[in-house]
């Protein structure tokens, strides 16, 4: 996943505060030190004075003064690690410290990205995708088949709602193992306490954590935000720039499709956003109460037809797996 220029731009931010606390900080070092020894000060200025010295020497020809500057710095470094201990410090108090010793801050490492930086990927990855506290709870680790009935066979699917579920599972990670390289979208159907949200939570965080960008909005919270890009001129840049990124990120969340309130506008901005995505080769994945008949009757013809023919349907089964939990 590339990052936008945004996303870019705000880890870079973060970088440039920690060069200028680093340098802050080691100023305030140097400053109680030079205030608690004033002979650490001398000791730098004659390391200055002997090295300007050196180079004098050097454009003169004598090609010994470099070996001499050596063994003179090294004195005066062992001079200044003796004063410094006998104060209680550690030999490199005066020296820079970074927060990320690999990079020295930086974020790169030979032209690379360090590992620092990914951690801050993700980290903004996490903040968001709008549901960073609740993937804590909800994600694969914490998935199980306990609450789903094991006894009775639902004649749709032949078999029972705990072996069918397993089935789900499994798609759900063929999903995300394949998804860097093929994208995808799912709808999953069914009533109130399924499953649907738990289930796209758990792909949320797996996709989050291998660098992807994942946005959960649920249906009132995206058209809201539709709704203002379209009316409201005035709208703040961060508004304008949360439109953008919903049409781009790398899987867009929508859930409870269908509790919005539905007019013609409703209907042309999903609409706009499912085709979009589809032509940007972005992954979508919805959760909704309502079956396939149901959801064409509420919005268009086209909108089902663009979810049947490019989504995996997938519906859940059983009753409210909430009350089971209490």
């Amino acid at each position: 996943m590339s990052l936008s220029n945004s996303q870019y731009n705000a880890i870079m931010r973060i970088y440039n505060q920690r060069q200028f606390q680093d340098k802050y900080e080691q100023d305030e070092r140097v400053k109680e030190v030079y205030r608690r020894i004033p002979q650490i000060r001398q000791l730098e200025d004659a390391m200055s004075s002997q090295a300007v010295a050196c180079a004098r020497r050097l454009l003169d020809g004598d090609e010994r003064a470099r070996q001499r500057l050596k063994d003179q710095l090294e004195d005066l470094r062992e001079q200044k690690a003796v004063l410094l201990a006998a104060y209680g410090y550690d030999p490199d108090y005066m020296e820079m410290r970074y927060h990320c010793p690999e990079c020295q801050d930086t974020g790169y490492v030979d032209g690379k990205k360090c590992r620092c930086f990914k951690k801050e990927e993700i980290t903004l990855l996490y903040a968001q995708s709008n549901i960073q506290e609740i993937l804590r709870r909800e994600n694969f680790s914490a998935f199980t088949f306990q609450y789903y009935d094991n006894r009775e066979v639902i004649p749709q699917i032949g078999m029972t709602v705990a072996d069918y579920m397993k089935q789900v599972y499994a798609w759900c990670r063929e999903y995300v193992e394949g998804f860097a390289s093929k994208g995808g979208n799912l709808i999953f159907t069914g009533s109130t306490g399924v499953g649907k949200t738990f289930l796209t939570n758990c792909i949320a965080k797996e996709l989050i954590d291998r660098y992807q960008s994942v946005i959960y909005l649920s249906s009132n919270d995206l058209f809201d935000i539709f709704s203002k890009n379209k009316f409201h001129h005035d709208a703040e840049a961060d508004m304008q720039d949360m439109y953008q990124y919903i049409l781009d990120c790398d899987l867009l969340i929508i859930d409870d499709l269908g509790t919005e309130l539905n007019n013609s506008f409703v209907s042309s901005q999903l609409f706009y956003c499912i085709n979009e995505r589809l032509i940007r080769k972005k992954g979508t994945i919805i959760s909704t109460n309502l079956s396939m008949d149901m959801l064409r009757d509420t919005y268009s013809d086209r909108i089902s037809s663009r979810i049947i023919s490019q989504y995996s349907i997938i519906p859940l089964y059983g009753g409210d797996i909430r009350t089971k939990k209490r």
